[in-house]
C-alpha cells in the first residue's frame, strides 16, 4: 500500500516537473510544444503529489525536501502562466458602454470536425443566435451543401471547401469587401482576410485563420503554425485598422507563441481576467484547453463572450459580441513586443515562409546522414588495414 502510494506520488510529481521544464524550452519539436497545452492538468497532478508527499516520505528525508521544493517551483511557474486567464486576474478588455446598436458585431466561430455527420445542432445554434458572421472550419463540400439552409440569411460568403481538414467557410449578414483567400505558409491551408462594413457604416478588418498544429501526423515542428500567426500579427500591426482575428489557432492562450503573437500584433485578448473558455476536446472534460480564439484591436470593447453547447464536434463553438467604441481605446492597455521578441518573430516568419520547418522525413534524413558520416569517419580496427567500403552502410 505504502509502496504503491510512493510510486504514484513520484510518478505524478516527476511527470509534472518534467512537463513544466519541457514547456520552458524554446525548441519547436511537437512533443516539446505539446507541454504548452496541459498547464492546468499538470498543476492538478503536482498538487495531488504535493498532498501525498507527507504520507510517503519522512520530513527528515532529502527526497522529501527536494521533491517538495521542485513541486513548489513548478506549481508556481504554472500558476503564473495561467493566472491571467482566471477571473481573479485583471480584466484587459472593458465592458461595452453601449452594448446594443449598429456599432455591435457578433461572430460565431466553430471548428465543426469534418467527419462529424451531425448538421442540425449547428444549424439550430445559428438560427437561435443569429450572429452577424459565422466562421466554420474543417468544412468540405458536404458541409457546404448542408449549410445551404442559412445562405438566405447570409448573402455574403467566402467558401473554401477542402477534404484535408482545413476547409473554411465564412458567412456574413454584413457586407464583405476586398476579400482574399490566402495561403500564407502552406499551399493547402487557407486563411481569409476581408473588410466588413458594420451597420453604422464603419469598416473593419477581419482575419480568419486555422494553422496546422505541431503533431506527429501534421507537422513535426510548430514553426509553420507560429509563423502564420506572426505574419498575420505583424500585418495587423502595420495596417493599424480596427481589427478582429478569429479561428482555431491550434495553440493555447498562455503559450509562448500565442503571447508573442499578441505582443507583436498589439491585439487584445478578451479572455484575460475572465476565464479559460476551453473549447477542445469537447468530449473529454479532463483533457480540455482553449484552442479557439478571438483577438481584437483596442477599437472594440466586449459585449459578450460565451462558449456554446456541444454540436457533435470535438470543439465547442464560441460566440463573441464586440462593440466598436474607439473612444474607449485609450483605457485599454495594448501589449507591446520588445526588440528581442520582434527579432524572434522575424526569424520565425522567415523560416515558415521559406519552408524550413522540420518534418519527420527531414529529421530521419538528417539522422541517416549523421549516421553515414560517423560510419565513414570511423577509424579502422587495430590490425585491420582495410577501410570500409563507402558505398556500404
Amino acid at each position: 500500500m505504502i509502496l504503491g502510494l510512493k510510486i504514484l506520488v513520484w510518478t505524478l510529481g516527476v511527470f509534472g516537473i518534467i512537463g513544466t521544464l519541457a514547456s520552458r524550452l524554446r525548441f519547436d519539436d511537437w512533443w516539446i510544444r505539446a507541454f504548452d497545452f496541459p498547464r492546468v492538468q499538470l498543476t492538478v497532478l503536482m498538487l495531488v503529489a504535493l498532498c501525498g508527499l507527507p504520507f510517503v516520505f519522512e520530513s527528515t528525508s532529502f527526497w522529501y525536501w527536494g521533491l517538495l521544493a521542485a513541486l513548489f517551483l513548478a506549481i508556481g511557474y504554472q500558476a503564473i502562466k495561467i493566472w491571467p486567464y482566471t477571473p481573479m486576474a485583471t480584466i484587459k478588455v472593458k465592458r461595452a458602454a453601449r452594448p446594443e446598436g449598429d456599432h455591435v458585431i457578433s461572430i460565431l466561430e466553430s471548428n465543426v470536425l469534418m467527419l462529424n455527420e451531425k448538421r442540425e445542432p449547428l444549424l439550430e445554434l445559428i438560427r437561435k443566435l443569429k450572429p452577424d458572421i459565422v466562421l466554420l472550419m474543417e468544412t468540405n463540400k458536404a458541409w457546404e451543401d448542408d449549410m445551404r439552409p442559412i445562405e438566405a440569411d447570409y448573402p455574403h460568403r467566402v467558401q473554401v471547401p477542402l477534404e484535408n481538414m482545413y476547409g473554411m467557410h465564412l458567412y456574413s449578414r454584413l457586407e464583405l469587401m476586398d476579400t482574399e483567400v490566402r495561403y500564407l505558409v502552406k499551399d493547402d491551408i487557407p486563411s481569409i482576410r476581408t473588410h466588413v462594413r458594420l451597420r453604422n457604416g464603419e469598416r473593419i478588418l477581419l482575419y480568419a485563420v486555422h494553422p496546422s498544429p505541431p503533431s506527429p501526423t501534421e507537422a513535426y515542428a510548430s514553426t509553420g503554425r507560429d509563423g502564420e500567426l506572426l505574419l498575420v500579427g505583424k500585418e495587423a500591426k502595420e495596417r493599424d485598422e480596427p481589427t478582429i482575428l478569429t479561428g482555431d489557432l491550434n495553440d493555447v492562450a498562455w503559450s509562448h507563441s500565442t503571447q508573442l503573437f499578441r505582443r507583436v500584433s498589439q491585439l487584445l485578448d478578451p479572455r484575460r481576467g475572465r476565464g479559460f473558455y476551453s473549447t477542445f476536446h469537447a468530449d473529454y472534460m479532463l483533457a480540455r484547453w482553449p484552442l479557439d480564439h478571438f483577438f481584437h484591436s483596442d477599437h472594440f470593447t466586449l459585449v459578450e463572450l460565451k462558449r456554446q453547447a456541444h454540436i457533435g464536434s470535438d470543439h465547442f463553438p464560441v460566440l463573441i459580441k464586440l462593440a466598436y467604441e474607439p473612444e474607449n481605446g485609450n483605457e485599454q492597455e495594448e501589449p507591446d513586443a520588445t526588440q528581442a521578441e520582434k527579432k524572434e518573430a522575424e526569424k520565425t516568419t522567415e523560416a515558415a515562409q521559406e519552408g524550413e520547418q522540420d518534418t519527420v522525413k527531414a529529421i530521419i534524413e538528417d539522422k541517416a546522414a549523421e549516421l553515414k558520416s560517423l560510419l565513414l569517419d570511423r577509424p579502422t580496427r587495430p590490425g585491420n588495414n582495410q577501410t570500409r567500403d563507402p558505398g556500404v552502410i
